[in-house]
């Protein structure tokens, strides 16, 4: 048995030898490759013609004329329309409510985070606000959901005549 481990420890080492050894012999080297070259070409321009515009006429014929409307002085307004001043007594409501239930979350006062939410409040008829959406984002996720639960929590705007209001939250740290 002895024998047999001497022979595989001879048979091994041999191996071994020619595996590492076997590369140190060369019998040619490998003939040398020739440098690469590289050289650039430059394309010809192409002067535009003369005769072809730079501009091209892309209209087949031209419109026909458009008749100006007879000139009449339009009476001045008198004032924002009735609607639009509603509308930013609702709007003002609106943030005054949002006010008592907004809060600053804790973790965007710490990170000194700031913005505007603009929200799109859906009003159901019995006054109740049915969807809040943004439409504006404030950049930060954080003061977007916490606008977003303030809307939620206003509850009941039965005041509100319009069914959608966009109302504008402001974050800022003072």
């Amino acid at each position: 048995m002895p024998s047999r481990l001497i022979l595989a420890l001879a048979l091994s080492l041999i191996l071994h030898a020619a595996v590492l050894f076997g590369d140190a012999v060369r019998f040619a080297p490998p003939p040398a490759q020739p440098p690469l070259e590289a050289s650039l070409r430059q394309t010809a321009k192409t002067q535009p013609r003369a005769e072809d515009p730079l501009l091209k006429d892309t209209l087949i014929a031209e419109p026909p004329a458009v008749k100006p409307p007879p000139a009449t002085r339009p009476a001045p307004p008198a004032g924002p329309p009735l609607s639009q001043t509603v509308a930013k007594r609702q709007v003002d409501a609106a943030r005054r409510k949002l006010s008592q239930h907004l809060y600053y979350p804790p973790d965007a006062v710490a990170r000194g985070l700031e913005g505007e939410v603009r929200l799109l409040l859906r009003v159901s008829d019995d006054g109740h606000i049915s969807d809040v959406s943004i439409a504006a984002s404030s950049g930060h996720a954080i003061l977007d959901q916490a606008a977003i639960k303030a809307a939620y929590a206003m509850g009941k705007v039965n005041w509100v005549q319009s069914r959608e209001l966009i109302l504008p939250v402001v974050f800022r740290l003072e």
